[in-house]
């Protein structure tokens, strides 16, 4: 995506070049589809546009990263100023941060359309190039799709470019309608995108990209509010897929920590990070495209050399205390210290109550290797689909198919806690010392609850597994009664206090409900 934003960055300075003559009347800066969709570096002019808005102040750059809940379970807004917003369950249809992530969506959504329907006048681009750029295309809006259903549940099904705002009023589309497209969209787009080996990094779709998100998407489709569990087998079908693929040959780096290194130092690992939102810059020139992937959800810091950090977000002691404590990803997800200046300060672990003034520690600005460093943006990359992602899919799946943990079952999850307890490290001793054995359905898929958690806390996913498990509220109650016998009185406790029925779903932005008359609002909102 570095590569796509700087084309797109060229494209928006062409745009502006104004007209040479005050009265010519023939436009020099518009771009018609007539003309414009013709040769390669047009069409990939296009993708880069439909890529760029994940990198919107109101999706990843900033606030679906540190502001919309995700963490669920896991963690909570650490500020005790903040009593409304969607991070503290307590807002209304007219939330901006709800506007702009379901705008961002659209706006993506229309991108894709408008590419797609202007792919076959390119007469000057070879077909294979063109079926690349297509099946692209065809992904990323399906995966913005997928991102509305999970937020909005129906959706309005737009599949056409807009081309006049009387083609505003379209109704809401069904959850089993939405999905189809999602997967009819993802399903040719894995015939036409390149593998994994040959893209060769993990800002642009590839193969294993397509499959891994095919994979979440009918996991999603088998849980709430579907239910349709025949797409467990289908998601079997796709994780085993990415696992037997010997030509991108993906396996989990050995060291933990170094993952998110490597998201701090643009360091490319396409056999672990299968896809990644990539930020780059530092706000020294005009052509960067930061994000606050470390700023917002690290370790607080006002020391420069560091990277100032606001650790906007805590860990929970539940997180904190479903680690082992030989498990090195507890210390590396939750901070184990707080800075002062240049020095790390230790945190306790008693009383109970220490354990929830601990920020998250995944993605740390001390190891960015671009300076100066920016006080509110960072270069980090975003995961968005990690191989142990992909090993975790494929066991649950495979528990629900089997009724019960096949070998491949646990030969998938246990590669993850050997990864998590230093097991894949050379000449790690005991290396099967922590394998899982012996475990019925229910029982193995209590562990998958937890082991997704403890394997890919803070990397957006855990609210809606919690609501696709049909436990989200639940599961937020007994955090609330968690914080009355550990932390009582505390302000965060407002936050899990707020939760209700309702929060499965977002309300449609009363803005949209305004603009399209056909819109019917979320129940209880």
């Amino acid at each position: 995506m570095k590569r796509f934003t700087c084309l797109l960055l060229l494209t928006a300075g062409l745009a502006l070049t104004a007209c040479n003559k005050m009265l010519d009347t023939t436009p020099t800066d518009f771009l018609s589809p007539v003309t414009y969709y013709k040769t390669e570096k047009q069409l990939n002019f296009a993708l880069a546009a439909v890529y760029d808005v994940m990198g919107d102040a109101g999706f990843y750059k900033q606030i679906y990263t540190a502001r919309m809940g995700n963490e669920a379970d896991e963690g909570f807004y650490a500020r005790n100023t903040v009593v409304a917003g969607v991070q503290v369950y307590n807002f209304s249809p007219t939330d901006n941060d709800v506007q702009n992530l379901w705008k961002s969506l659209y706006d993506g959504i229309n991108r894709a359309n408008v590419l797609l329907a202007n792919i076959p006048s390119a007469t000057e681009v070879a077909d294979d190039i063109k079926n690349v750029i297509k099946g692209e295309a065809l992904f990323l809006r399906a995966y913005y799709y997928f991102l509305l259903v999970q937020h909005w549940g129906g959706v309005p099904l737009i599949t056409q470019p807009t081309t006049s705002a009387n083609e505003t009023a379209v109704a809401r589309s069904s959850v089993k309608d939405v999905y189809a497209q999602v997967l009819t969209d993802m399903e040719e787009a894995e015939t036409l995108v390149l593998p994994a080996g040959t893209v060769g990094h993990g800002g642009r779709i590839n193969k294993s990209a397509v499959r891994g998100l095919l994979a979440r998407v009918c996991l999603f489709m088998a849980g709430e509010p579907l239910r349709d569990i025949s797409k467990y087998e289908m998601a079997r079908t796709w994780t085993k897929k990415i696992m037997d693929d010997a030509a991108s040959a993906h396996a989990l780096n050995p060291d933990y920590s170094q993952v998110f290194i490597n998201y701090a130092q643009d360091k490319y690992d396409i056999k672990e990070s299968i896809w990644e939102v990539e930020f780059w810059g530092n706000n020294t020139n005009a052509y960067n495209e930061t994000g606050c992937v470390g700023a917002w959800n690290g370790i607080q810091s006002t020391d420069q050399t560091i990277g100032v950090a606001y650790g906007f977000i805590n860990a929970t002691s539940k997180l904190f205390n479903s680690y082992a404590a030989a498990d090195l990803r507890r210390d590396w997800a939750i901070a184990p210290f707080s800075y002062s200046g240049t020095t790390k300060v230790m945190k306790a672990n008693t009383p109970a109550s220490a354990l929830w003034t601990r920020n998250i520690g995944k993605f740390r600005r001390e190891y960015e290797l671009l300076t100066p460093k920016s006080n509110n943006a960072t270069p980090q990359n975003m995961p968005l689909l990690r191989y142990a992602d992909v090993l975790l899919m494929f066991a649950e799946a495979d528990n629900e198919v089997n009724h019960g943990p096949t070998q491949e079952a646990y030969n998938a999850i246990n590669l993850v806690r050997k990864r998590a307890f230093g097991k894949l490290l050379p000449n790690a001793p005991n290396p099967n010392e922590y394998d899982l054995s012996g475990m019925d359905h229910e029982s193995f898929f209590q562990e998958i609850i937890k082991e997704r958690s403890r394997e890919l806390c803070f990397e957006l996913l855990r609210k809606q597994d919690l609501i696709r498990w049909g436990i989200f509220v639940p599961t937020m109650k007994g955090i609330e009664n968690l914080i009355a016998l550990e932390a009582s009185g505390q302000y965060y406790a407002l936050t899990f206090r707020n939760v209700s029925d309702k929060h499965l779903l977002f309300p449609i932005p009363a803005r949209e409900m305004a603009l399209n008359k056909s819109l019917v609002q979320n129940n209880n909102w």
